[in-house]
């Protein structure tokens, strides 16, 4: 291979932080330089936009980050763990972000295998659905193309998945709002579709009758699904309220939010008059009104899991196929207190 022009090598060990030198050696093949080394000098190759030389095409820096909308904090949260994860491993995220009316996932990995990425992380993706066709994952791992799954399961597709444990959150909630004398609880959540949701319903009605001897049958009436927003919380909240629960579990900070917006539109004071507990632990959660009490996921530990299972599949010692399921923390603030006489 003849070496690109000088000023190209100039130009490429500037952003990758080497010498003239080591790129040349990257860009040859040439041994002498760190794993880490050839992927920064890589990662600078595409990002600057020049066609990598044929022996080094498959050794792409890049790596697609696929996220829905960025309007729910956590998922930028979780897009920034995993961006800092990479890039200790040398490798670069291509964040492709999901919006209403906009570029779909499919198109996205169309786009991303165009871009030679080494592999695909997808975080609440279709493989969140239910009822979506899990060929399209299929496709991708029998080409032998490394992908790894947060928040949700897709059925027979070979590849590790990351999850927070939605029973036991529905568990810490219940249990938390229970133990200061709340029996009429209710939740808060998106579509039956997606597999979160059908996981926190299950964990929400086993513990409703662990903790409140409340049969399942009884339980499920006290449960309003709407969207996963702030709308979406009020919505819930107006059904729930005149259901005449004293707590509301949501399946998000946002819809937590909602319902707190409903319940001061209704004349009712949070906590005092009704008690909200969120999910996520966003940030800035903290800092609403009142502080939300929360169900905080495990947002680091998952991060880093999921890049480096996806790192473990990229060096060709494939991740275990389990899910990996990490146990969430109920943060305790401002926005539940003991039930009202």
């Amino acid at each position: 291979m003849s070496e690109p022009p000088r000023a190209t090598l100039a130009g490429i060990a500037e952003m990758a932080g080497v010498s003239e030198a080591t790129v040349s050696r990257v860009l040859n093949d040439r041994p002498g330089a760190s794993t880490v080394t050839r992927q920064a000098v890589l990662t600078a190759l595409d990002v600057l936009g020049y066609e990598r030389p044929v022996r080094l095409r498959g050794k792409t820096g890049l790596v697609g980050l696929i996220t829905p909308e960025l309007t729910n904090p956590i998922f930028p949260a979780l897009a920034q763990v995993m961006e800092t994860h990479l890039a200790q491993h040398g490798l670069t995220p291509v964040l492709c972000t999901q919006t209403p009316g906009g570029v779909g996932e499919d198109e996205y990995v169309e786009l991303l295998l165009d871009r030679g990425v080494a592999g695909i992380i997808f975080v609440s993706g279709m493989h969140a659905d239910a009822t979506a066709d899990n060929a399209r994952y299929k496709a991708l791992t029998e080409r032998g193309l490394p992908v790894v799954f947060v928040n949700g399961f897709a059925v027979g597709v070979d590849a590790p998945f990351i999850s927070d444990d939605d029973v036991t959150a529905m568990d810490l909630a219940v249990s938390h709002l229970a133990s200061m004398g709340h029996r009429r609880i209710g939740l808060a959540v998106g579509p039956d579709r997606f597999v979160p949701v059908v996981r926190k319903r299950a964990g929400f009605l086993a513990a409703m009758d662990r903790h409140l001897g409340v049969p399942p049958h009884e339980a499920e009436a006290l449960i309003a699904r709407s969207l996963f927003t702030v709308e979406g919380g009020q919505a819930a909240a107006h059904h729930l309220l005149a259901a005449g629960v004293t707590a509301i579990v949501c399946g998000s900070d946002l819809m937590a939010l909602g319902a707190v917006r409903t319940a001061r539109q209704r004349g009712l004071r949070v906590p005092e008059d009704v008690s909200i507990v969120g999910y996520d632990d966003s940030p800035l959660i903290p800092f609403t009104d009142p502080p939300l009490t929360t169900v905080r996921q495990a947002v680091e530990a998952m991060g880093a899991a999921a890049v480096q299972a996806l790192i473990d599949e990229v060096n060709g010692t494939p991740a275990p196929r389990d899910e990996f399921v990490f146990r969430p923390e109920l943060i305790v603030r401002g926005s539940t207190t003991a039930a009202p006489r």
